[in-house]
């Protein structure tokens, strides 16, 4: 169980987040939405031991984290975060051994290395570019290679910061993919996001953040439906969410199943 409670960070006198109570085990894809300066990056440096509040605890596995040496260590096996700048994560040029660097840290066998970086380059489709240098790969390309770097961990929890900032659009579609594969496997993944619509397309649950607080939270649709909660915060309606409220079309969670609809009330329509 990954969660807060009353939590609160300040930065000297300036108090960033304001008596959070978030849980993260709930659902499978939890999505952390707000404006600049809301406090969504020092939430998850919280949730990663590298801040420690002030007052209130990050909770883990039902208890008060522990700040050891050797509790962050149990606690970064299993929640791993992806910054926004992928070249933060990465220190090696060739892929391979960046992505098994944190296993050879922690003593893993090399053959059960080798099993981990397969499966982590498979899942991120990364197999066709692997053997090339890291200065050569595309923003999009370290991404993937950051992710992979989390994944061969085995964490329960993944913590993604702007997943698909920088991205082209094909690169966003291919990070959507990545993220669902993820939760297939029974992983849990929080993302924090300007980006709305992949919000409400990829989440189960949604927490709205403003100036350190909970506005509100609730399912994707729940949440964005309410224009005047999404105005206060700062945030535009998902484009999908905002023809629904607006132009009263049938509220659908992505654009393939938007237009299927169109497709099906079109041809009642013209039967």
């Amino acid at each position: 169980m990954l969660a807060t409670s009353a939590l609160w960070f300040r930065y000297q006198d300036d108090p960033i987040l304001k008596g959070l109570t978030l849980d993260f085990s709930t659902h499978a894809v939890t999505g952390l939405v707000g404006a600049n300066g809301c406090g969504k990056s020092t939430l998850f440096m919280n949730l990663s031991g590298l801040l420690r509040p002030q007052q209130g605890a990050v909770m883990w596995q039902g208890k008060p984290l522990d700040y050891s040496k050797r509790g962050l260590l149990a606690l970064r096996q299993q929640v791993a975060t992806v910054f926004q700048d992928p070249d933060q994560q990465i220190f090696y040029t060739d892929i391979d051994s960046d992505i098994a660097f944190s296993l050879r840290n922690l003593g893993v066998d090399e053959a059960e290395i080798t099993r981990r970086v397969e499966d982590a380059l498979t899942l991120v489709d990364a197999q066709h570019f692997r053997h090339q240098p890291i200065q050569c790969l595309s923003h999009g390309q370290k991404k993937r290679v950051a992710i992979a770097g989390a994944l061969v961990l085995q964490a329960q929890y993944l913590l993604l910061d702007e997943p698909t900032a920088g991205l082209d659009p094909s690169g966003r579609t291919q990070m959507i993919e990545i993220i669902k594969r993820i939760v297939a496997q029974g992983n849990h993944v929080v993302i924090s996001s300007h980006d709305i619509d992949l919000i409400y397309e990829v989440s189960d649950a949604v927490y709205v953040l403003r100036r350190g607080e909970v506005l509100t939270h609730g399912t994707p649709g729940d949440v964005f439906a309410r224009t005047d909660l999404i105005e206060q915060a700062g945030l535009t309606q998902p484009w999908l969410v905002k023809l629904h409220t607006e132009l009263g079309f049938p509220l659908c969670k992505t654009e393939a199943e938007f237009f299927s609809c169109m497709r099906e009330n079109a041809l009642k329509e013209a039967s």
